[in-house]
C-alpha cells in the first residue's frame, strides 16, 4: 500500500471520528439550552425548591434579567428567594378572584410574578447559566401540571419569551416551550415530607443528565483525537521500512567497507 493512500486513510478516519465527537457536544448543548424548571417533578400540596436554570444562547449578548409568571388558575400563597450576588430579586403579589380556603386561614392573594434583576456590571455571559432558586407552597392539587411562563431580557434588548405551552404526546417540541413542573400525589412521590425528598432526588437526577452529555461530548473529542493518532502512527510504520531498504540496499552498492 503506498505511502499517500495511507494518508489518505488516516486523515478520513480522524476527520470522521472528531467530526462524531464535535456532534455529540452540539447536541447536548442544544438538548439543555431551553430555560427549564428543576425539579421536574414535585408533589401536589406540598412545599417544594423550584430552580429555574437560565442558560445564555447569544454569541454576543448577556441576560441581565428574568420574569416567571405564576398561574392565575392554580395559585400559590408563599413564595420566598434565594439571594443571588449580583442579582436582585422583587416578588409580586395579587389578589385572587375566589379565596383559598386552607386549614389555618382564608388565602386572599397569591404570588403572581418574580423577577431577578442583574445589579450594573453582573450578568449571564455568553456560553454560561445561572439558576434561581425559590421555595413555593402549597402547590397546587388540582392539576397534574404546574406551568410557568419566562421572559429572558438580554443587554442588547432583545426579549425571549418562555411561553409555548407543553406540547401533547408525540407531538414535536416548540421552539420556546415554557418551564413546567409536574406535580404527583405524595405516595406517588415516594415520600412524606412535602416532597422536598423528592425534589432534591430529581434535582439530583437532572444533574446527573447534564454531567453524562458532557462526558459523552468530551469522550467523542477523544474518540476523534486517538483516531488522529492511530493514522499518524500508521504513517510512521509505512515510512521506516521503506527508510530501513534504502539504507540496505546503499550498503550493497557500496561494497564491503575497508
Amino acid at each position: 500500500m503506498s505511502t499517500t493512500r495511507l494518508i489518505r486513510m488516516a486523515v478520513r478516519a480522524g476527520t470522521a471520528m472528531t467530526a462524531a465527537g464535535l456532534i455529540t457536544v452540539v447536541g447536548a448543548g442544544i438538548a439543555s439550552a431551553h430555560v427549564t424548571a428543576q425539579p421536574g417533578t414535585a408533589t401536589k400540596g406540598g412545599y417544594s425548591k423550584i430552580t429555574f436554570r437560565v442558560p445564555d444562547e447569544s454569541d454576543t449578548a448577556g441576560t441581565v434579567k428574568l420574569e416567571v409568571d405564576l398561574p392565575a388558575d392554580h395559585p400559590i400563597a408563599s413564595v420566598s428567594t434565594k439571594p443571588i450576588p449580583g442579582w436582585t430579586a422583587t416578588v409580586t403579589k395579587a389578589k385572587l378572584d375566589k379565596p383559598i380556603k386552607s386549614d389555618d386561614a382564608e388565602i386572599t392573594e397569591a404570588v403572581r410574578t418574580i423577577t431577578w434583576t442583574a445589579d450594573p456590571g453582573t450578568r449571564i455571559a455568553p456560553g454560561q447559566f445561572q439558576e434561581f432558586d425559590v421555595s413555593a407552597g402549597p402547590l397546587p392539587d388540582n392539576t397534574d401540571e404546574l406551568v410557568i411562563p419566562a421572559i429572558q431580557t438580554y443587554d442588547n434588548g432583545n426579549v425571549v419569551r418562555w411561553d409555548a405551552p407543553p406540547p401533547a404526546p408525540g407531538a414535536q417540541e416548540p421552539e420556546h416551550p415554557a418551564p413546567s413542573v409536574k406535580l404527583v400525589a405524595a405516595a406517588a412521590a415516594g415520600e412524606s415530607h412535602g416532597g422536598h425528598d423528592s425534589a432534591a432526588m430529581t434535582d439530583a437526577a437532572s444533574h446527573g443528565e447534564d454531567t453524562a452529555a458532557r462526558w459523552l461530548g468530551g469522550a467523542g473529542l477523544v474518540v476523534g483525537a486517538l483516531g488522529l493518532g492511530v493514522g499518524a502512527g500508521a504513517l510512521l510504520r509505512a515510512r521506516r521500512p521503506a527508510a530501513a531498504g534504502g539504507d540496505s540496499a546503499g550498503d550493497t552498492e557500496g561494497g564491503p567497507r575497508a
